[in-house]
């Protein structure tokens, strides 16, 4: 069996969670929230899905399992995952959302959710123990249980009118936004919010068969597709979201992505948030750009989640979230267009969207120069796919093996002068450069991201350690 928790949910491949896989995780979810005291008997549990063709199929069986557990699932069909948790949170229900996110269409993903919000790691633990259990009592689960979707209209409006008070009623006027729809659940919602706040919209790239996009690592071929779009239509930006709508993806008006962590800055500073959550891998020059606390944690939701809760426990009043795919999180009510936003401790898209566009119609300028205007250090990231978990973890036990081992597989590059372990190695080079190697959580994929001081030489560093990674997966 494929499944293993990463930083953000269940992952693994789609034929398995179209098996028995989903029913044990399932069953082990509830099992979990029954013996915690979590959820009782009888209890609604909310359950969502994206468009992957394996989705539908993977949330009956969910619901089957989880209605023969005690539960009373509702069926809330394909929405973005933060409207699955956000009308969880409003109906104190937990949350069972089946998405792979940004993996290809072979892999798929559960995400659970508390009545109060996202699993931690605790939580994690706790199912993968009464999963093991389930697996030794040789439980036979029963067939997946007709399913309609009976929550989705709710779920939606309840998301749509959060999304309805961020901004002033045709704030977005003058500006041309294309929309690249491609797969993402939150396709359609985009046009509506955007065209509603006075956008003049095109949509873009719908299809009916799924497509992987990574808002963290923009492959080559979706940009140049977002290029050309840009001076095909004349817009200023384009927007789009990943497969289940919780990472946002902003280009300027040449079609170029933006960095999601300046996503997740400018939506911070939207919010006016003066304690921010992000992981190691968020831009080094955060710090400076925020008037208030940065905290820097792993990488993935759970941590963001658990440094935001220890600033409200310190007595932040304005807490919230990035991680460095844009995707942003609150755990505080913030006041936005003179409305209360309630906390929404998930990773959203819609809001640090708007936050960008609105940044834009405000200042009248493009979105290249107010990205500039920032002045953060050139950054750059990207991942050798299908690259072995196995592989990956050899790598990583050489690099942490001692300085030397560091040293001679950083040659060709620069030479170390300091060393970050907080979640992958990201290492200072003497020239002030930075490189930073780290297996995902939630694929088979090695990550590099790097820091430069311009784009160009960014991306020839970030180049060269994708370029040592693979000769040393082929040298071993």
């Amino acid at each position: 069996m494929s499944l293993k928790f990463g930083t953000s949910g269940l992952r693994g491949l789609s034929v398995d969670l179209e098996g028995p896989a989903t029913a044990l995780y399932a069953t082990a979810f509830a099992r979990h929230l029954l013996a915690s005291g979590i959820a009782q008997p009888g209890n609604e549990v909310l359950v969502g899905r994206d468009f992957r063709a394996s989705s539908p199929a993977i949330s009956a069986i969910a619901i089957g399992a989880l209605r023969k557990a005690g539960f009373a699932p509702r069926d809330c069909g394909a929405l973005p995952t933060p409207a699955l948790a956000l009308t969880g949170l409003a109906r104190k229900a937990a949350c069972l959302m089946v998405t792979g996110s940004h993996i290809p269409a072979d892999r798929n993903g559960i995400k659970f959710y508390r009545p109060d919000g996202e699993i931690d790691k605790t939580d994690e633990a706790a199912i993968t123990a009464a999963a093991a259990a389930i697996r030794a009592e040789e439980t036979a689960f029963d067939a997946a249980q007709e399913t309609a979707d009976d929550l989705h209209d709710a779920a939606m409006a309840l998301y749509d009118a959060r999304n309805r008070l961020l901004l002033p009623a045709d704030s977005l006027a003058g500006l041309r936004v294309g929309v690249y729809q491609h797969s993402t659940v939150a396709r359609d919602l985009f046009v509506s919010v955007l065209t509603r706040y006075g956008a003049d919209t095109v949509a873009l790239g719908r299809s009916e068969s799924f497509i992987p996009v990574d808002t963290e690592a923009v492959s080559s071929e979706t940009t140049a597709l977002l290029q050309g779009w840009a001076v095909q239509h004349g817009l200023d930006a384009i927007i789009s979201a990943d497969g289940d709508g919780d990472r946002p993806l902003a280009t300027d008006e040449t079609g170029t992505p933006i960095r999601g962590d300046l996503i997740g800055l400018i939506a911070s500073r939207f919010l006016g948030a003066t304690a921010i959550a992000t992981p190691v891998t968020s831009n080094s020059g955060i710090e400076a750009a925020i008037d208030g606390t940065v905290l820097r944690t792993k990488v993935g939701s759970p941590f963001v989640i658990a440094a935001m809760n220890e600033a409200v426990a310190a007595g932040e009043q304005a807490v919230a979230g990035f991680e460095a795919n844009g995707g942003t999180l609150t755990a505080t009510p913030f006041t936005v267009n003179g409305h209360t936003l309630a906390p929404l401790p998930t990773r959203d898209s819609l809001m640090p969207v708007l936050a960008v566009l609105a940044l834009a119609a405000a200042q009248k300028r493009p979105l290249s120069a107010i990205a500039a205007g920032f002045a953060l250090p050139a950054a750059a990231s990207d991942r050798l796919e299908n690259f072995p978990v196995e592989t990956s973890a050899a790598l990583m036990a050489e690099l942490r093996s001692g300085a030397n081992a560091l040293a001679a597989f950083l040659a060709p590059i620069g030479v170390p002068a300091t060393v970050s372990d907080i979640d992958g190695l990201r290492v200072t080079l003497e020239t002030g450069d930075v490189v930073h190697l780290r297996p995902s959580g939630n694929a088979p994929e090695m990550r590099c991201y790097v820091e430069a001081r311009d784009d160009a030489a960014a991306f020839r560093l970030l180049t060269a350690g994708l370029a040592r990674i693979r000769e040393w997966a082929l040298n071993r």
